[in-house]
């Protein structure tokens, strides 16, 4: 069994990740136009030599041979990683034009995920391309916002004038203007800080 497996959503795990050298593997994405993200991740089959990692890089057939981008990187850990590969191909200025040569011809619609194993001193110098980095804090933002908004129309749902109201003493009653305060409040945090939450 390999030691990198990867997975692109609707399909089956790849783990036929083929092993080039000591230090390369690469895996072939056909397909790729359909693909937006993928997952790299170690299998656990054996980890990396202590103080190294995983230099994840995406590559495509161009008309001067396959063009490498750095997307990002895995470790023991951090064993796994998303990354966005829709668009690389846009991208005109990969930052790394040579991924052991190529290692395996691409073309068409087969691009490829190659994994170097390096120093993680190296790989943290490293920068890699931004449209790679799947967004988070956007997944974060969107769900906390639909949340926020479905809790707020949900308890709107019940609000009553007080002329409507029937005394029940054992029942509390927060004004729904107030929960509109809550929610303002909230949101402006959120659009300032999308992980204010945490602190």
């Amino acid at each position: 069994m390999s030691m990198f497996a990867c997975l692109v959503a609707g399909r089956l795990v790849q783990t036929d990740i083929q092993q080039a050298d000591e230090t390369h593997f690469v895996c072939q994405i056909p397909n790729s136009e359909t693909v937006n993200h993928v997952v790299i991740f170690m299998t656990g089959v054996v980890p990396f030599p202590e103080g190294t990692g995983g230099a994840v890089h995406f590559g495509f057939a161009s008309p001067t041979g396959v063009n490498w981008h750095y997307i990002g990187f895995i470790s023991n850990e951090k064993p796994s990683a998303i990354f966005k590969i829709s668009g690389l191909k846009q991208d005109s200025n990969p930052v790394m034009n040579s991924f052991m040569g190529g290692m395996a011809p691409v073309s068409g619609n087969v691009s490829q995920i190659g994994i170097s194993v390096e120093p993680l001193s190296q790989i943290m110098q490293q920068t890699p391309v931004s449209q790679a980095q799947a967004s988070k804090t956007d997944s974060v933002t969107q769900y906390t916002t639909k949340l926020l908004e479905n809790f707020y129309n949900f308890a709107s749902s019940f609000a009553i004038k007080q002329s409507e109201m029937t005394p029940q003493p054992n029942v509390s009653f927060i004004p729904s203007t107030v929960l509109e305060q809550w929610y303002q409040n909230f949101s402006r945090k959120l659009q300032q800080d999308p992980n204010f939450w945490k602190k």
